[in-house]
């Protein structure tokens, strides 16, 4: 007996949201953004000791489309002092086959100890 197939769930699309005023809070940003798309989570960054924001934050949306729509509407628009910065994050493994060809690779290579010239000559002294 076959079992019915699932559909994965759909991947979110992680936005990055810069240059608004520092005391923005998530629900002020939240509710400029869902004027053009549906926000599944937001992040917004803080120091860590002093929880002051940083002045970018991350937000999530159910499809690209909606994501796309946001970037247009937002991306160099003033708002107060500052000029928003939107973009769609490339997920990790799209940015990785996207790297140059004479990058060094992002794993450490494997290191091989060779005996230097006066390895052997002399005797350690004994501990006491």
């Amino acid at each position: 007996m076959n079992a019915p197939k699932t559909n994965p769930a759909p991947a979110l699309v992680k936005i990055f949201v810069g240059g608004f005023p520092l005391d923005m809070t998530e629900l002020e940003l939240v509710q400029l953004v869902s004027l053009h798309g549906n926000v599944s989570t937001i992040k917004i960054v803080r120091d860590k000791k002093t929880g002051v924001c940083k002045g970018y934050a991350f937000l999530e949306m159910k499809n690209r489309e909606e994501a796309k729509k946001v970037v247009a509407a937002l991306n160099g628009e003033p708002l107060g002092d500052r000029t928003l910065s939107v973009k769609i994050n490339i997920d990790n493994a799209a940015a990785a086959a996207a790297k140059k060809p004479g990058q060094r690779p992002a794993t450490k290579p494997a290191y091989i100890k060779v005996s230097g010239p006066s390895d052997g000559l002399r005797d350690k002294r004994q501990r006491k």
